[in-house]
C-alpha cells in the first residue's frame, strides 16, 4: 500500500479506540497490583514480628536494618528509572521483592503500637486513600501545580526528619506527623490524576500499558504506606 492511499485518520481513530478500551482495564490493574502489594507487605510484617529469630536479627543488627532500607530505596529507583528497559516479569518480581522487604522493616511497628490501634488506623487510611483517589480520578481541576508544591513539601519533610534524628525533638516530630498526613493525602489525589492522564495521553496498551500500570501501582502503594505510617504516629496507641 502506498503512503498516499494510507488512511492516517482511520488508523489514528483505531488506536484511540484501543486505548479507550484498554484504559479501564489498566486502571483496575493499578489498584489490583497495589492491593496485592499491600497484602504481601502486611503478611510479611506479621510473619516477621511473630518470628523471634527474624525480628531479633532485624532489631539487633543495625547494618541489616539500614541495609534493608537502602535496598528499598534502590528497588524503587530501579523500577521507576528502568521500567522501559525491564521486562514486565522482572519489574513485577522487583515490585514483589520491595513489598516483602518493606514488610520486614515495617514489622517493627507491630511491636510498638497495639494491634487495635493499627487496625483502626489502617481502616482510616483506607477510607482516606479511597476518597482522595476518587477525587483525583474524577476531578476536572488540573492538580499539577498542587503536585509540584507537595513534592517540594515532601523534600522539606525528609530534610526535617533527618535533622530531627539528631535533635530528638518530640514537638517537631509531632508537627511533622501532621504535615506528613497532609502531604500524602494530597499526593494520593495528584498521583491518581497523573496516572489517569498518562494512560489517556499516551494511548498505550499491551505490555507497555501494563508496565505503566505497575509503576502506577508502586506510586499509589507508596502513598498508602506513608499515609498509614503518619496517621499511625498521630492516632496510634503505643504498647505499655
Amino acid at each position: 500500500m502506498s503512503i498516499e492511499n494510507y488512511d492516517f485518520e482511520k488508523a489514528w481513530r483505531e488506536d484511540e479506540v484501543k486505548a479507550t478500551v484498554a484504559f479501564p482495564a489498566l486502571m483496575r490493574k493499578v489498584y489490583i497490583w497495589m492491593s496485592l502489594a499491600l497484602l504481601i507487605t502486611g503478611l510479611t510484617a506479621f510473619y516477621v514480628a511473630s518470628t523471634p529469630a527474624l525480628i531479633t536479627a532485624i532489631l539487633g543488627n543495625k547494618i541489616l536494618f539500614y541495609g534493608l532500607m537502602i535496598a528499598e530505596v534502590c528497588l524503587v529507583l530501579g523500577v521507576s528509572a528502568g521500567i522501559n528497559k525491564l521486562s514486565l516479569s522482572t519489574a513485577t518480581l522487583l515490585f514483589v521483592l520491595y513489598s516483602v522487604i518493606n514488610g520486614a522493616t515495617l514489622s517493627v511497628l507491630l511491636l510498638v503500637f497495639t494491634m487495635a490501634s493499627i487496625a483502626k488506623v489502617f481502616f482510616i487510611t483506607a477510607g482516606t486513600f479511597g476518597a482522595m483517589s476518587l477525587i483525583g480520578y474524577t476531578t476536572k481541576t488540573d492538580l499539577t501545580s498542587m503536585g509540584k508544591i507537595l513534592m517540594m513539601a515532601l523534600v522539606g519533610l525528609i530534610i526535617a526528619s533527618v535533622v530531627n534524628m539528631f535533635l530528638g525533638s518530640a514537638g517537631l516530630d509531632y508537627i511533622m506527623s501532621y504535615v506528613g498526613v497532609l502531604i500524602f493525602v494530597g499526593l494520593t489525589a495528584y498521583d491518581t490524576q497523573k496516572i489517569k492522564n498518562l494512560f489517556i495521553g499516551s494511548g498505550v496498551s499491551g505490555e507497555a500499558g501494563q508496565k505503566i500500570a505497575l509503576l502506577g501501582a508502586l506510586t499509589l502503594y507508596l502513598d498508602f504506606i506513608n499515609l498509614f505510617i503518619y496517621l499511625l504516629r498521630v492516632f496510634g496507641s503505643r504498647r505499655d
